[in-house]
């Protein structure tokens, strides 16, 4: 083969290996910044738990979260007190409750006790924490019965 198509062919594969370099270095720089945008959808305001209805007139008093149950994921069924005192989930050993998943981060959420009311929180993960279908990016009260997603797991507040 003459010397001169050699040389083409090696610049040319030269090219297109910086050409997929390149391709690579911006769809994960796209990537990264994307999870540092807060997110414009979801509720405007807080999640709010649907009215109780007490039969013939009477009102019921509202109940309140006894415990955090895990709906989906590993540790599907088990249940944690709510004790009053903020609960972390993600990873690290040191969270109360650790979940093996690729998709939450070492301090991923955590769920905090404010005025009575029991607040969720993203504390910076990678792929974000969800109530329902709305993704956190503030401290967000929860209902009960209302799903917290954190990767492949699932919670709920339950009375």
């Amino acid at each position: 083969m003459p010397e001169i198509v050699q040389t083409v062919a090696r610049f040319g594969f030269l090219v297109l290996v910086w050409l997929f370099v390149f391709a690579a270095a911006r769809t994960i720089t796209r990537d990264l910044l994307a999870q540092r945008r807060p997110a414009t959808a979801g509720p405007a305001g807080p999640v709010s738990a649907p009215p109780a209805s007490g039969g013939r007139g009477r009102q019921q008093a509202p109940q309140t979260a006894q415990w955090l149950v895990v709906t989906t994921g590993e540790l599907s069924g088990r249940r944690f007190v709510l004790s009053g005192q903020p609960i972390t989930i993600g990873r690290a050993p040191d969270s109360t409750i650790v979940i093996r998943d690729d998709f939450a981060s070492n301090r991923h959420a955590r769920v905090v006790p404010v005025d009575g009311q029991w607040m969720v929180e993203d504390v910076g993960s990678t792929n974000g924490t969800y109530l329902g279908r709305a993704r956190v990016t503030r401290p967000t009260p929860v209902p009960l019965g209302v799903p917290i997603r954190i990767g492949r797991s699932s919670f709920e507040l339950r009375p």
